[in-house]
């Protein structure tokens, strides 16, 4: 299983990006598919993920700002974000976690807001 992302970009504060995470290859099923987000100097940390069936889960900090949406038949999952911020800058990872738990992760997509 591979995953391909992308949708990064510079945009200005107040903007929206939407991120893109394809994944390819041999399976039928997974747990949950996601994004985090790493930015310089910190560690990763997590941004959404969302179920095969269709639970999700967002943090705080971009509650009502981001939403992840995923299709099940093109295994593809969206971050939609809008109302960026300047903390919102990152290098964001896909991930899929797979039914024996494997987690598979995604190269990163920069974004980058300015202010």
């Amino acid at each position: 299983v591979q995953l391909q992302a992308s949708g990064g970009g510079l945009v200005q504060a107040g903007g929206s990006l939407r991120l893109s995470c394809a994944a390819s290859g041999r399976f039928l099923r997974f747990r949950t598919m996601g994004w985090y987000r790493q930015a310089p100097g910190k560690e990763r940390e997590l941004v959404s993920t969302i179920s095969s069936s269709g639970d999700t889960n967002l943090a705080d900090s971009v509650k009502g700002r981001f939403t992840i949406s995923a299709d099940n038949a093109s295994k593809t999952v969206y971050l939609q974000m809008n109302t960026l911020k300047p903390e919102d800058t990152a290098v964001y990872y896909c991930n899929i976690r797979m039914p024996d738990r494997t987690l598979i992760w995604g190269q990163g997509t920069l974004v980058t807001v300015s202010s």
